[in-house]
């Protein structure tokens, strides 16, 4: 039996309290034993260990601390400014054709309390976020200044429901509220929107609505609109009723509102883009979590209409997880094996494929990845920007550290990078959620 289940009984019989079980729960957590060299499992064939039981899942939380006079650190020949800083928990960022900059300040709804490991995880986890409340709002940045700061700040849309992706077709500009697909009308130059909404569809919310960030993007010919939806769950122990129309990603025609299940399995896809030279739709996706620190690598992966991407009873292909039941080989037979490990519990939220010009041939033709980090790996992982080179459409190589320095090296963070987007002159825009700041990075002039 994992020592975790000490604190969690005592919890549960009400004999220990949140403050006196966390500083075990902490010291247990560093004492796990060895983990993988995060490189091991980058890539298209990541080394995959044999899953851990745990009755309460190792934490591990880095503490935010403000930027103050630092910065994150880049690679020679590139260089990073602040957009924009003192946000109100940023989490995406989408560029007009004018080249305005909207960012989503966002933060999700609360959650119910299922059972006593929701209540001590989400009271330990919400050390790790940003100290300024979410606006949940949409804040138009313009005109950067020689120094690279947005000289006109507005607030574009107000009072949204936990908003996170947009897309804009014509003069429509859809907004993926965590319960709905908003349609509002846009005007080119406008610094804010004042009429009222339409909805274009529901999207899965309810009471529980455990992971609720919906990314959003728009089909080349702005015909249908790509939602990915995550879980309800870690893997399904709210019950599979729970999990319906969740775990996937939607096409909606954006004519009539009608959806369906594009692609399915996919504990939680974000990022959704399309790949500039297949036109393929590609995503992110944070993978399951409390089976070991290196158990199972997130991933970046093309998304066939119509496959079957594993999760809950499988992850990478065929490899069963035991803690679902009833088992589903039917599925299990044709899940997918996803095109690039990006290693485990490095929580990818942002991915844009770099079309900018002038950049360093290093950094040409791929992919940025916007990595959060996780509570559920110790040593942390993640907490940076990865590049992730491509050829022919494909990963081709081992990622590359491009934005780190979010880590303090004390167990501290100075921020946690979200969403990405390239803007108008070629740099890339990431939305930091935990040093509510706006980062633009550009090769060095």
């Amino acid at each position: 039996m994992s020592l975790f289940a000490i604190p969690r009984r005592l919890a549960m019989r009400g004999a220990l309290n949140l403050a006196a079980a966390l500083p075990l729960m902490l010291v247990l957590a560093a004492c796990e034993g060895k983990v993988v060299d995060p490189r091991a499992q980058i890539g298209s064939n990541p080394y995959l260990p044999a899953p851990r039981a745990y009755i309460f899942p190792p934490m591990k939380i880095a503490i935010p601390q403000p930027w103050g006079a630092a910065i994150p650190i880049v690679p020679p020949g590139l260089r990073i400014v602040a957009v924009a800083t003192n946000l109100n928990s940023p989490r995406s960022v989408f560029v007009l054709p004018n080249g305005d900059v909207l960012t989503v300040e966002s933060g999700g709804p609360k959650a119910p309390i299922n059972r006593p490991k929701d209540m001590i995880m989400g009271w330990i986890k919400s050390w790790d976020s940003s100290p300024n409340k979410a606006a949940n709002r949409i804040v138009l940045l313009r005109d950067p200044g020689p120094d690279g700061r947005a000289r006109i700040r507005t607030v574009f849309l107000d009072h949204l429901k936990s908003p996170f992706g947009i897309a804009l077709v014509g003069s429509d500009l859809y907004v993926a509220d965590t319960d709905a697909v908003m349609r509002y009308p846009y005007v080119e130059g406008a610094t804010q929107i004042t009429a009222p909404g339409v909805k274009l569809t529901d999207l899965p919310a309810g009471p529980i609505n455990h992971h609720w960030t919906k990314s959003l993007v728009a089909s080349a010919d702005g015909t249908k609109l790509y939602v990915g939806i995550g879980s309800n769950s870690n893997i399904t122990e709210n019950g599979i009723e729970a999990e319906r129309d969740r775990a996937m990603i939607w096409e909606i025609d954006r004519a009539t509102g009608a959806h369906r299940p594009f692609a399915t399995g996919l504990r939680n896809p974000n990022g959704l883009q399309f790949e500039p030279t297949t036109h393929q739709l590609w995503a992110v996706i944070n993978e399951r979590d409390e089976i070991g620190p290196d158990l199972v690598p997130d991933y970046l992966t093309s998304v066939r209409d119509g496959g079957f991407y594993g999760w809950p009873y499988s992850y990478y292909g065929q490899h069963l997880d035991p803690r679902v039941k009833p088992e589903r080989p039917d599925l299990v037979a044709h899940a997918i094996v996803p095109d690039y490990a990006l290693s485990s519990h490095v929580a990818p939220l942002g991915l844009v494929f770099n079309v900018g010009p002038g950049w360093p041939a290093l950094y040409a033709g791929g992919a940025f990845v916007g990595e959060h980090g996780s509570w559920d790996r110790s040593p942390f992982n993640g907490y940076k920007v990865v590049f992730v080179p491509f050829a022919a459409g494909r990963p081709s190589g081992p990622a590359r550290d491009v934005v780190t320095g979010f880590l303090t090296g004390d167990g501290h963070v100075h921020g946690r990078p979200v969403g990405l987007a390239m803007d108008k002159a070629g740099g890339l825009l990431i939305a930091d959620d935990v040093g509510d700041t706006v980062w633009r990075l550009s090769p060095a002039p």
